[in-house]
């Protein structure tokens, strides 16, 4: 049991926990301030008794703001579960009701899964006036540093890379489909290997380079004419509304994309792997309610895609 008459914890105003808490979600002295309904300068004073309190700068100026330094990040996933459990024993709301709760909840992922979650998740959040859902760009190698650094709540990637610290939940499992404009190329579907082959494609790929079709064509003998890439799934479907071009992309963002954008929709003319999209978090939050309620949101929303 902790020594509450120990010497430095009696020094602590526990006050200024609440600050740093605000300070981490909000990256910003301004913001943090508004949300306490302190004054700027208040707040600032309130950093620096954190800073002396921590003997750590905790956070630096950035362009946008502020940024927490290593240490802050590792306080904050012991700070942030223990002011919870302290909010629950005085208030003796120990849960999470979202009907009520004034709470932005941010996500981490790629915009082919925003396409398919955000709107599932933005109709099942209609009627909670006081939540409020913000989207980070994110992927698989990037989402375990994000939740580390407090950048967001819950990161959804596929296969998302991650150690010892974060906990992970399978969502669902999708593929690859193709989609081209009917209007443009008329092709005959399901897509033939040659038709496929003839025409030129879209490549969505991080480096711009070469993606997961281009090494299942290799690994045949195969190749592909490719005429332009971009990094974003949305950009190259909007691309084929005026583009006589194929692009293959992630089947559940494909599916959304083929019924907005009025295109075409195939299998791939040859075998591509499926893969498993799952939610990731850092298990300092595991047990916190708020986001004990996020996670079966977004699983009930996974679960329409799949």
């Amino acid at each position: 049991m902790i020594d509450i008459y120990e010497t430095e914890f009696r020094k602590a105003d526990l006050n200024l926990l609440v600050v740093f808490a605000a300070l981490m979600r909000e990256r910003s002295v301004t913001r943090a301030a508004a949300a306490l309904h302190l004054s700027q300068g208040a707040t600032s004073a309130a950093l620096g008794r954190l800073r002396g309190l921590f003997d750590d700068e905790l956070f630096t100026r950035a362009r946008t703001g502020v940024e927490p330094t290593p240490r802050a990040v590792e306080l904050a996933h012991r700070i942030e579960p223990a002011l919870g459990l302290i909010h629950g024993a005085v208030t003796s709301r120990d849960r999470f009701d979202p009907t009520t709760a004034r709470r932005t909840f941010t996500l981490g992922m790629s915009d082919d899964l925003e396409t398919a979650l955000l709107p599932r998740l933005l109709d099942a959040a209609a009627d909670l006036p006081g939540i409020r859902l913000a989207v980070r760009q994110a992927n698989r190698n990037t989402v375990a540093d994000m939740t580390d650094r407090g950048e967001i709540d819950l990161g959804v990637a596929a296969a998302p890379a991650h150690g010892s610290d974060h906990r992970g939940e399978k969502l669902f499992s999708s593929g690859y489909t193709c989609l081209f404009n009917p209007r443009l190329l008329p092709l005959r579907t399901p897509l033939a290997l040659d038709d496929y082959l003839a025409h030129p494609h879209l490549l969505i790929s991080y480096d711009g380079r070469r993606g997961i079709v281009d090494d299942v064509l290799e690994a045949r003998g195969l190749d592909r004419r490719v005429i332009a890439s971009t990094t974003h799934f949305a950009g190259a479907a909007l691309q084929l509304a005026t583009l006589p071009a194929l692009a293959t992309l992630p089947t559940h963002a494909a599916t959304v994309y083929a019924e907005l954008l009025d295109l075409r929709a195939s299998e791939p003319p040859l075998p591509m792997p499926r893969y498993d999209v799952s939610a990731i978090w850092h298990r300092s939050i595991d047990d916190d309610p708020a986001h004990a309620w996020l996670r079966r949101l977004v699983r009930a929303s996974a679960a329409q895609v799949s």
